[in-house]
């Protein structure tokens, strides 16, 4: 398959069994020569070593080059299968390296890898483009594409061709010769810089943190929380003092139990600084660099600007329709947002603070205006949420009462760190049908964020079944303690469980649209939907038990919970908004537009759409905002609310029919889930819902119908 790598947010590269062994090109001794002899072709993870990475890249390109060669100058004339099919089957040498690699790299990096990821990215660019950019390979793909109703192909194949073709011309097929050149310089340098920019992010989160002398600055953590703060700082060696952990986005836990606001004060500076405070990780630089590169490659493509060539291949396919759903809801959003600090500022007030409400008071009062007007708070919830307790009886609990999943651990694999768990996946009818890793718990190594990968992906073509894998950031506790969620971690775990179901369904032909290979602003849906089982009463009961004394969550307690859903939207929608308008604001320039003042620019941005309100920054900043500058999301940030329109309405469908049951789970699977990218992605919405999705549900959710 000709997809490389993709975001390590959801990496959709393919792997297939060999049709014969590489050894030839690659020393047997490499891990990656043969295909993995373990079940579903699982990674060898005990094998495969740093060291192995770079000569199995290497050996990889070399074979698919050969291969694409022997499909370009094929004597015989075009055929879907000497062609298409034959691209499909390329390359599963270098698809074992780079899937493994990308994500290891995410997932439990070191700096060699690092150092690899450096070296391989321009090469890979270059790879890439030497295949896109074949001539002959393009007459023969073009060659079939023209008489794509006369070859009697059934709608996957002829789905296939259409995508072929499509990338082909998306990179650059008919530039001219000189074009091209060009374009491969351009494709060298972004690869080059969307690495610095992920890997400032991660090593400056990391090498920051906040920093505090004493346990008193720390009031309102819980004791384990100021433990590992502790532990932190010994690591770092800061033996006496203490070290708060930064995670990626501009918020941070903390902020909603810190009593000094000093303290919250410096956290939040710490987060927001991110990226811009010079030094060997400012990422100014890049963000500059990156935009106008982009700008200059969508040009050379014959595009207005970078967000309306990404956004050919989505859903929403023009910048119009995305601006549209942006700006509509960015003024009721901002509302609300101030109506909540509102809120806020009279608890303020009234306990006398002398002080107007800030972005690192948000999370702290919102959780006493909580607690005010609903008589709980996040604390009184995390009892009820121990991780094995939601993951099991919980994610699990729902997949199996819905789809009929079961699911059975298993230790006999080897794994990339201890903490990775191992389950094989077994349908209703006791055939196993993927392998599931869960990498839950955040390490100094592993990039920030929530995601969810493939090992392996499914393909009848190539005989492969799906070993997919979910990864999140929770802290991990000091030994012996338990591991308790808050309420947006268990969110999370449902969410990302709802990526790995589309992986573990896929039922398609070709690698090419096996799970997640969708359009992105279509593959965060199935994922939201999920989310809805997390307080389904049935589901709910069965996870959420006092982790020591094993009792229900009082019903009292759940009430109030579910009440509280609408309950700082306006922040939660306004963040999100915000970044989203970044994102396109930065992608929607020509080359000479783009600005030198990174900061300047966003604020301006902000301002321009309204939504510059300084006690709800951006979900990201600029500096900081991987999904836009790494690759995976750039003009893509938008795709979680375009998403939410259809998983609001779908989560109607599935109240209308009766929950949770099998019924509807099986519709669901075989009309969306197992489908992949094999089709049209709202003829596939369409299938399943029985018309064109509304987007009445969203609102409402949203708490935007008054507006």
């Amino acid at each position: 398959m000709l997809i490389l790598a993709a975001s390590l947010a959801l990496v959709n590269v393919s792997y297939a069994a060999p049709k014969a062994p590489s050894a030839a090109v690659l020393e047997a001794t490499n891990p990656f020569a043969k295909v993995s002899t373990l079940p579903f072709h699982y990674p060898a993870f005990d094998k495969i070593k740093d060291e192995h990475f770079l000569p199995g890249y290497a050996a990889g390109m070399r074979e698919h080059l050969r291969e694409i060669d022997a499909i370009a100058n094929n004597k015989k004339a075009p055929t879907f299968e000497n062609t298409i099919v034959a691209m499909e089957r390329a390359g599963q040498l270098l698809t074992r390296v780079a899937t493994t690699f990308a994500n290891l790299q995410g997932a439990n990096t070191n700096d060699k890898l690092d150092a690899i990821d450096r070296e391989m990215s321009p090469k890979l660019a270059a790879h890439s483009d030497a295949i896109f950019l074949n001539a002959k390979l393009y007459q023969r793909v073009k060659s079939l594409y023209d008489k794509r109703e006369k070859l009697g192909l059934d709608a996957e194949s002829k789905h296939l061709l259409d995508r072929y073709n499509k990338d082909f011309v998306r990179a650059g097929a008919r530039l001219s010769a000189a074009d091209k050149e060009k374009l491969k310089s351009l494709n060298g340098e972004i690869a080059v810089l969307q690495t610095s920019f992920t890997q400032n992010v991660l090593k400056e989160t990391n090498a920051l943190g906040l920093v505090v002398d004493t346990r008193e600055e720390l009031a309102g953590m819980t004791d384990a929380a100021i433990n590992t703060a502790a532990e932190q700082a010994k690591a770092r060696g800061l033996e006496g003092k203490y070290v708060i952990a930064l995670i990626n986005t501009t918020g941070q836990a903390p902020l909603a139990v810190l009593t000094n606001r000093t303290t919250r004060e410096r956290l939040q500076a710490a987060s927001m600084q991110r990226g811009s405070r010079g030094g060997e990780f400012d990422n100014r630089d890049e963000v500059i660099q990156l935009a106008k590169l982009r700008a200059e490659r969508a040009a050379l493509l014959g595009y207005p600007n970078y967000a309306a060539y990404s956004l050919e291949n989505e859903t929403a396919k023009d910048t119009a329709a995305v601006n549209k759903l942006l700006s509509e809801l960015a003024k009721p959003a901002v509302n609300n947002a101030r109506k909540e600090a509102a809120d806020l500022q009279r608890v303020i007030d009234a306990e006398k603070g002398g002080f107007q409400v800030a972005a690192h008071d948000w999370a702290y009062y919102t959780d006493k205006v909580r607690a005010e007007r609903y008589s709980f708070d996040e604390n009184q919830l995390k009892p009820y949420f121990e991780l094995d307790n939601v993951l099991v009886k919980g994610v699990f609990f729902a997949a199996n009462k819905l789809y009929g999943l079961s699911f059975k651990e298993r230790k006999d694999l080897p794994v990339y760190n201890p903490d990775v768990r191992v389950f094989d996946v077994f349908d209703a009818n006791g055939k196993q049908i993927a392998i599931f890793l869960a990498d839950m718990y955040a390490r100094s190594n592993k990039q920030g964020g929530a995601w969810m990968n493939e090992y392996v992906s499914q393909s009848s073509l190539m005989g492969t079944h799906s070993v997919v894998a979910n990864h999140l950031n929770i802290p991990k506790p000091p030994a012996g303690e338990p591991t308790l969620l808050t309420f947006d971690e268990v969110k999370t775990t449902f969410h990302e469980f709802g990526h790995a179901l589309h992986g573990i369904f896929s039922n398609v032909k070709y690698p090419r649209f096996s799970g997640t290979n969708v359009p992105r602003d279509f593959v965060e849906y199935p994922s939201q939907v999920n989310e809805m089982w997390m307080i389904w009463p049935e589901v709910l009961a069965n996870y959420a038990t006092h982790y020591k004394t094993g009792e229900a969550m009082p019903k009292e307690l759940l009430d109030k919970v579910v009440a509280s859903k609408k309950f700082n939207m306006g922040f939660i929608t306004t963040e999100y908004l915000a970044a989203s308008l970044v994102d396109q604001r930065w992608h929607q320039m020509t080359p000479s537009q783009v600005p030198t003042d990174v900061l300047g620019f966003e604020a301006a941005a902000l301002k321009d759409a309204g939504v510059d309100f300084a006690p709800v920054p951006p979900r990201y900043r600029t500096t900081y905002f991987s999904h836009a500058f790494s690759g995976g999301y750039s003009a893509g940030y938008y795709a979680y609310l375009w998403s939410e329109k259809l998983d609001a309405d779908t989560v109607e469908w599935f109240k209308e029919n009766g929950g949770l049951l099998r019924k509807n789970g099986d519709h669901f699977r075989k009309t969306l889930l197992s489908r992949g990218g094999t089709a049209d992605a709202m003829d596939l919405f369409r299938n399943f819902r029985g018309r064109d999705a509304k987007i009445e549900a969203l609102l409402e959710r949203r708490g935007l119908t008054g507006e």
